[in-house]
């Protein structure tokens, strides 16, 4: 009995909405909450166990369902709950996919169906304010120790600031919203709500990490980031819609790990560094969580002469890794070497994948900059 009030549970998961996850897109989902009337992924199952007062989930293929659970899954769906549930989200707000990091996800899914957050229209949330204060643990440059520092976030001027002692009436550090990036970085930082942060100062990029412990915090935060760079964004591109800004608040790195790297005159021992692949920016690094990155490297488009190669000219010498990359630049070649083949395809995709694309007018300004950089 309970195998044939199974089979009416899988064929709706064949109905439109219903094949992917109803919160991280995940494809094939095959839990759901029988309470909310969706359909979801087994680590999305996860979270909404934690919220056993809004949610309860089932196994669509191994647990029994009554008719009644069955008709209410029916009548529902993950397109009507859409339509309740994510009926007024902002457009800055940022919807995570399977991809992202577990605190991404889990806000994401308490934003929607505990604290109904886009459900009501008169409601407006703290991260839609246009200005933000709070304390954040932020590690030191120099000594790596995490300390309590008061962020200021302000529409008005256009930046994000923080001061090393709460009374200080200067910042120690401001960032303009227009070349700030904010992007989750658990796994690096050491902590489940870690956040790094990238700015440009005189034209170099910057990062501070950070933290709090509270997730819905630091989401909040994340998503106030991207509200403010929305609207200067609106501001900047008048014409532009919502959909074109949209992909430009906020851009997770196209790849990091180590490599190995020489010098310009490629006499030089390779050293092993930390690399970050940030749009066209390749920057290495000493550690990966340094402030300020040892060199960055432009990487344009093959219709202004750049390339990548697999492999090293036949002379280099001195790397210990055998699997070597050779980007080709107009002014010169830089060569890596990656510890794995598997590492090396995962480069070279994520190089040819920018080499590939037409430089916008706005980069080539980057492009000069970076030709006459000392």
């Amino acid at each position: 009995m309970a195998k044939e009030r199974r089979r009416p549970v899988l064929e709706l998961l064949q109905r439109p909405g219903n094949e992917r996850c109803a919160d991280c897109g995940a494809p094939d989902p095959d839990w759901a909450s029988h309470t909310l009337g969706v359909f979801i992924c087994l680590s999305c199952s996860g979270i909404h166990r934690n919220i056993p007062q809004v949610s309860k989930v089932k196994s669509v293929r191994l647990d029994a369902w009554d008719e009644a659970q069955v008709e209410f899954m029916a009548s529902h769906g993950n397109d009507a709950a859409r339509a309740t549930y994510e009926a007024r989200v902002p457009s800055f707000y940022y919807r995570p996919s399977f991809s992202d990091c577990q605190l991404l996800r889990e806000q994401w899914i308490r934003a929607k169906y505990e604290r109904k957050e886009f459900v009501h229209p008169e409601k407006q949330e703290p991260y839609s304010a246009g200005y933000r204060e709070g304390f954040l643990w932020k590690r030191g440059r120099d000594n790596g120790q995490f300390l309590s520092r008061k962020f200021v976030l302000t529409e008005r001027e256009g930046a994000l600031k923080y001061f090393n002692k709460n009374d200080a009436k200067e910042p120690k550090a401001i960032m303009k919203i227009e070349h700030l990036n904010a992007t989750f970085q658990p796994v690096k930082i050491g902590h489940p709500h870690g956040l790094q942060v990238t700015y440009l100062k005189d034209n170099s990029t910057r990062n501070i990490f950070v933290y709090h412990e509270d997730g819905k915090e630091i989401v909040d935060w994340f998503n106030a980031l991207r509200a403010a760079r929305f609207h200067y964004l609106q501001v900047a591109f008048p014409g532009a819609s919502d959909a074109d800004l949209v992909p430009k608040l906020s851009r997770n790195y196209l790849k990091e790990g180590y490599m190995e790297k020489t010098g310009p005159k490629q006499t030089e021992g390779f050293r092993k560094r930390w690399f970050t692949m940030d749009d066209r920016r390749l920057m290495y690094f000493k550690d990966p969580l340094d402030a300020f990155a040892r060199g960055e490297v432009f990487i344009g488009s093959k219709e202004g002469g750049y390339s990548v190669l697999e492999g090293l000219p036949p002379s280099t010498q001195g790397h210990h890794w055998a699997h070597g990359v050779t980007i080709v630049t107009p002014d010169r070649k830089f060569l890596f070497a990656c510890e794995t083949e598997a590492d090396r395809r995962e480069w070279v995709a994520a190089f040819r994948s920018v080499v590939d694309r037409p430089m916008l007018p706005q980069e080539y300004a980057v492009e000069a900059h970076f030709k006459h950089k000392p």
